[in-house]
C-alpha cells in the first residue's frame, strides 16, 4: 500500500476545495480515505455501515449503535476501500453496465419478493436510502460482480482428477459418512466404584420412557452431562466422532428407538436416535468436493487479486 506525507494529503484538499461546491461539501464532510483521484468520506463510510448492519445492530439504542460502528469503522472502511479499487479496475478495463441490464437487476428482485414498485421503493427508504442511491450501489454491485467474473472466475479450471484428488484428502470435511442426531441421558461414573446403584436407577428411569415419559424432560432433571440443558440434545454427530460403544449400539438402533443403558469411560448412557443420516454417494461427494474445491481457488486468487490492486494504487487513509 502506498503512502502520502501530510503535505501530499493538504494538497489534494485543497484541489477539492477550489474545485467547486461539491466538492467543498466533501471537504466539510470529512475525508477519510484517498484512493488513487478519489475520496471517502465519513458519511459513505457510515451510510454504508448503517446499510449493511445487521437487523440485530439496526435495532439497538443509537448510542449502542454508535459504539459498535466506531468499534468496525476501520474494518469497514478496508472494505470500502477494496470496493472501490475494483470498481476503478472496471473502469480501467472497459466493464460497463447498461441502464437496460440495471432495470432488469431490479425488476427481478421486485419479482423476486412479490413487490410492488411502490412498495420496493418504501423498502429502499426504510434501509436508508433514496431509490437513486439504491440504484447506484446495485450498479456497483453488479460492475464488481462482472469485473470479477472476468479476472478471476471465469479463468479458474478444475480437473476431474483435482476433484478426485480433493475429494479424497478431505473425506471428512465432505461428509462422507453417516451421521445422527442424538439425545442422552448420562449418569457419570461413581468415585468408589460402586456402580450398580446407578444401574438400579438408569433402569428404573428407561421404564419411566417406555412407559410415555418425555425423553427430554428426563434429560433435563437427571441427566448429568452439560448437554441436559438443551434435553439432552447432542446435535448432529459424524459416525467417526463417535466411540465404539456409541456406534454399536446405533447400529441395532431405527429412529425414535430408545436404548438400554450402557457403559463407557465416561459413564453410563441412555441415548435417543432421534434421526439417521445417510452418507452421500459418491455422485454428490465429488460434486461437493468440486463445489469446495472452486471456492478455496477463488478465495485465493480474489485475495491475491485484491492485494496486486491495493499494492499499485495510491492509498491514504485518515480515519
Amino acid at each position: 500500500m502506498f503512502k502520502v506525507n501530510r503535505i501530499g494529503i493538504i494538497i489534494v484538499l485543497w484541489i477539492l476545495l477550489f474545485s467547486g461546491l461539491a466538492q467543498a461539501t466533501v471537504l466539510l464532510d470529512r475525508v477519510v480515505a484517498i484512493i488513487n483521484q478519489e475520496v471517502i468520506t465519513w458519511s459513505d463510510l457510515y451510510k454504508t455501515m448503517e446499510a449493511d448492519a445487521s437487523p440485530q445492530v439496526k435495532e439497538l439504542k443509537n448510542e449502542d449503535k454508535a459504539r459498535i460502528f466506531r468499534e468496525n469503522e476501520a474494518m469497514f472502511l478496508e472494505t470500502l476501500i477494496n470496493m472501490r479499487l475494483q470498481l476503478q479496475e472496471a473502469k480501467n478495463t472497459g466493464v460497463r453496465v447498461s441502464d437496460v441490464e440495471l432495470q432488469e437487476t431490479v425488476d427481478g428482485i421486485m419479482k423476486k419478493y412479490s413487490m410492488s414498485e411502490t412498495a420496493f421503493r418504501e423498502s429502499v427508504k426504510k434501509e436508508g436510502y433514496t431509490y437513486d442511491e439504491y440504484r447506484k450501489r446495485l450498479w456497483e454491485q453488479i460492475v464488481i460482480s462482472k469485473v470479477v467474473n472476468i479476472q478471476i472466475r471465469n479463468k479458474i479450471v478444475i480437473t476431474d482428477e483435482d476433484i478426485r484428488k480433493y475429494a479424497t484428502d478431505n473425506n471428512e470435511a465432505l461428509g462422507n459418512t453417516e451421521s445422527y442426531n442424538i439425545s442422552q441421558i448420562l449418569f457419570k461414573k461413581q468415585k468408589d466404584g460402586d456402580n450398580s446403584k446407578l444401574e438400579e436407577k438408569a433402569g428404573d428411569l428407561l421404564k419411566r420412557i417406555e412407559q410415555g415419559g418425555s425423553f427430554s424432560d428426563l434429560a433435563r432433571q437427571y441427566s448429568e452431562d452439560p448437554s441436559a440443558n438443551s434435553g439432552g440434545d447432542l446435535g448432529l454427530l459424524k459416525k467417526s466422532q463417535l466411540n465404539r460403544s456409541f456406534t454399536d449400539v446405533i447400529s441395532k438402533m431405527k429412529s425414535g428407538d430408545i436404548s438400554k443403558p450402557f457403559w463407557t469411560e465416561r459413564g453410563l448412557h441412555i441415548i435417543k436416535l432421534e434421526s439417521r443420516i445417510a452418507a452421500k454417494n459418491n455422485d454428490e461427494i465429488l460434486e461437493e468436493a468440486r463445489r469446495m474445491l472452486n471456492n478455496k481457488i477463488f478465495a485465493e486468487r480474489y485475495n491475491a487479486w485484491i492485494k496486486s490492486l491495493r499494492e499499485k494504487s495510491f492509498i491514504e487513509i485518515v480515519l
